[in-house]
């Protein structure tokens, strides 16, 4: 049960890890989060924060959904204006009624109240309820008054963009001439909140005590609307600023880690999933309750969580699984149904991964015209529903293409794998940052004699016209003039009786022989066949007409044998000695073993071998579309990441990298620039790929490609017209010459025009330079047909 059944291929890590020599130096910054929420409340935290459904793209993590269209904003002028009129009429009105400008403003008052409260004059009598309703009613009169004009001014909104907005000492300054304001009148009894505190007092005893009474309420009063002004101008701030002990609180929050706010979930506790609700629901209460404490306990992390929730997926579709499930959670608790490797984590990461929707963010997206209004502000994540549409990323070398996309999404792969949800393959040159050995299962050196694993050449296939249609376009795929399907049957024609001959299939120097049409090779292959056919093997006989066939047609018009002679010659350099072995003395890594959730990390020579590199690159890509598409388990979601597809697309691998969404896979290919394809394979290749992600620096020539790929929108356009005013009158003409002279300008009217045009998207020039340093404009589409339309992102780890 540990393995799932899907655990059994040979995985074994390399046991000749590299670790530094010495430390390396302390970082300059606080550190960023190695990992994710390891265990205990941090992990249940974790659980429990709300992942609304999105569309493609979004960091759902805490994500709080945006209006689609964006608020009308008010210009900061016209807001101020609004406000100082409607105070200025608040103002009026409110004088006016001090006054008694305003007849029956009171009527209320009087209709509600006895008449043996009021006098002749309107006023109240003394010892009756009307001394206290009078200044009550004054009150609610000012309240209606100041609510009433401050929702026509929109006086909310202009403080928090006019004071609050423009820094921790703009809002005391504004705050300062209305505290002074408000006391001067209710020092002046015109604001009724003294003649209302007295309304109530008692006054009993001896003039100076009933005085000491009354200068205490009014110090009372006016303490509480200093500490009411000092609320408004933001002192509740200031005060933590400068309160002991806060200069610790503040250090000690700039040397922890930054974290997401966590937005907790709604969920009862009978959806809680820190308490396994789908296995209680089965009855299986006990295994719940020890998942429950291994989270309690910090024992388990967020691998652990997402690896056992799989393992409790696999028992749903095979209840065969549920007592080795049992088992293994009773006797392992959080390192149950372990991954073949043993690991529970990554050595580090470089990136924030979600697993519990299996998403790695790559960073945010700029809040600025071009992205919709709902998707700015927002985290940019990448999971398997859009990868599994392929992607394909160009921009220069030092763009951030391997550490800002590659890296992190491998990683998410690989953390995936450990979940027992995916595969990963990553393909680059020796020395890319693609992370530890450490986070491998298989690593492959292709030229270094230290390497523990070999590279299959041969896909792990048995079947020599599958090995010779793969090999073929490998090796000759980006030739020019060369048919792959003849180079395939050349190839057929000699790997087919060499292995009905020997019972594998040839290694490069003995291909490279045969291609050449060594007679030593041919000779000793020949009577091989006959040998075999003697003995009884009934193909023998038709793998020796296939030989008479390649021999009758080398040499011949359009034979491509010579050409695949000169690209075996690539891998036959002393630098590859004892690589691709066929003999069963090596590791060979196939990718067959994508039925598995492996972590590999393959290394080409990229500087010393650097056509060698491109053909085995070719050569993968080429493998991993017939691997993932012959899987007889598509449950594991499979990944080959290119970190320079540079000369490795072919219209066959294009064709197929098209296929791969329908069969839980898909590539990563990264490029400096579309030059690096054959100009046929451009347009395809973009509409081959889901997603496409331009970084700062492309050409316009790159860029007009992609713009293309995106299309065009209907947008709203304001044309205005100018026209200049001539004036009939003597009298307004004057004043236009007056206006003239002190302006400048003529006199003129506005004439607006506003229609809708069909335009680009992303155009060509504003992708070459209007994308800036560290940033990148990325469209997704999901493998359900769900898109995002293409999104200005601003990378993570830049400034």
């Amino acid at each position: 049960m540990d393995t799932e059944g899907t655990h059994e291929a040979n995985t074994t890590r390399p046991s000749h890890i590299l670790k530094p020599s010495a430390p390396p130096a302390p970082p300059a910054h606080p550190p960023k989060p190695r990992h994710a929420p390891g265990g205990g409340p941090v992990l249940a935290d974790w659980l429990r924060t709300a992942r609304p459904t999105a569309e493609p793209g979004v960091w759902r993590h805490a994500h709080t959904p945006r209006a689609e269209v964006e608020p009308a904003r008010t210009p900061d002028r016209a807001l101020a204006a609004g406000a100082v009129i409607s105070f200025l009429a608040c103002v009026l009105v409110w004088s006016l009624m001090r006054n008694a400008y305003i007849p029956f403003w009171d009527v209320p008052l009087k209709l509600f109240t006895p008449n043996s409260w009021w006098a002749g004059n309107g006023e109240p009598l003394t010892g009756t309820g009307g001394v206290r309703a009078k200044p009550i009613y004054e009150l609610l009169f000012d309240a209606a008054l100041l609510y009433g004009f401050g929702r026509l001014g929109n006086w909310g909104a202009a403080w928090r963009r006019l004071a609050e907005a423009r820094g921790p000492w703009i809002q005391p300054l504004a705050v300062v001439p209305l505290g002074y304001l408000t006391l001067l009148l209710v020092h002046n009894y015109q604001l009724p909140l003294r003649q209302l505190a007295e309304a109530f007092l008692t006054f009993d005893g001896t003039p100076e005590a009933n005085r000491e009474l009354m200068n205490t309420t009014r110090t009372v009063i006016d303490v509480l609307l200093v500490l009411a002004f000092l609320w408004l101008a933001g002192g509740d701030r200031l005060v933590r600023r400068f309160l002991p002990g806060s200069q610790r609180s503040t250090a000690s929050t700039a040397t922890a880690p930054r974290r997401q706010p966590q937005t907790p979930a709604t969920a009862t506790p009978a959806d809680d999933p820190v308490r396994w609700p789908q296995v209680r629901g089965a009855g299986l209460g006990d295994v719940a309750d020890r998942l429950e404490a291994t989270i309690a306990d910090g024992r388990m992390n967020d691998v652990d969580y997402a690896r056992i929730a799989r393992a409790w997926e696999s028992v749903q579709a095979d209840p065969g699984r549920l007592r080795a499930f049992v088992d293994a959670v009773r006797d392992k608790g959080a390192a149950a149904c372990a991954h073949p490797s043993g690991a529970r984590d990554l050595p580090v990461r470089a990136a924030r991964h979600d697993l519990l929707v299996r998403q790695v963010r790559l960073g945010t997206v700029e809040d600025e015209p071009r992205n919709p209004y709902a998707r700015r502000g927002t985290g940019l994540a990448l999971d398997p529903a859009v990868l599994g549409t392929s992607l394909l990323a160009v921009g220069p070398s030092g763009a951030g293409k391997t550490g800002r996309l590659v890296r992190p999404v491998v990683e998410s792969l690989a953390l995936q794998a450990l979940a027992g949800q995916a595969a990963v393959v990553a393909v680059g040159a020796a020395g890319a940052q693609l992370g530890p050995d450490a986070a491998y299962d298989v690593v492959v050196r292709v030229g270094d004699p230290e390497s523990v694993y070999d590279l299959d050449l041969y896909g792990g296939t048995t079947d020599p016209d599958e090995a010779a249609t793969l090999l073929a376009e490998g090796f000759v795929g980006d030739v020019p003039g060369i048919d792959v399907r003849r180079a395939a049957t050349a190839l057929a024609q000699l790997l087919g009786p060499f292995r009905t001959a020997y019972g594998r299939f040839p290694a490069v120097p003995e291909l490279r022989g045969l291609l050449d049409q060594a007679r030593p090779a041919l000779d000793g292959l020949r009577r091989a066949l006959e040998d075999a056919g003697a003995a009884g093997n009934v193909g023998a006989h038709a793998m020796l007409r296939d030989l008479d066939a390649r021999e009758r047609q080398y040499g011949a018009h359009g034979d491509p044998g010579p050409a695949l002679a000169d690209r075996v010659a690539l891998l036959d350099r002393p630098a590859f000695a004892g690589f691709f072995d066929t003999t069963g003395q090596g590791r060979p890594f196939s990718l067959r073993a994508l039925e598995h959730p492996i972590r590999v990390r393959v290394d080409l020579p990229e500087r010393a071998h650097a056509d060698a590199s491109r053909m085995l690159a070719r050569l993968l890509l080429a493998q991993f579309n017939a691997a993932a598409a012959a899987r007889t388990d598509r449950s594991l979601f499979a990944l080959l990441a290119l970190d320079d597809a540079s000369h490795t697309l072919t219209p066959e691998t294009v064709r197929g990298v098209q296929r791969l969404r329908s069969t839980n896979a898909g590539v990563l290919l990264t490029l400096r620039t579309l030059d690096d394809v054959p100009e046929a394979l451009r347009i395809p290749l973009l509409g081959a790929v889901g997603c496409r992600m331009a970084f700062s620096g492309v050409t316009t020539w790159d860029g007009k490609r992609f713009a293309e790929a995106w299309g065009t929108e209907w947008v709203e356009t304001r044309d205005v017209t100018h026209r200049t005013v001539f004036a009939d009158q003597p009298l307004t003409r004057a004043i236009h010459t007056f206006r003239k002279l002190v302006t400048g300008k003529a006199v003129t009217t506005d004439a607006v025009t506003v229609r809708q045009v069909e335009r680009e998207r992303w155009s060509a020039s504003d992708l070459a330079h209007a994308v800036p340093p560290g940033s990148a404009v990325l469209s997704l589409t999901s493998v359900r047909g769900e898109r995002a339309a293409p999104l200005l992102v601003r990378l993570a780890g830049s400034a």
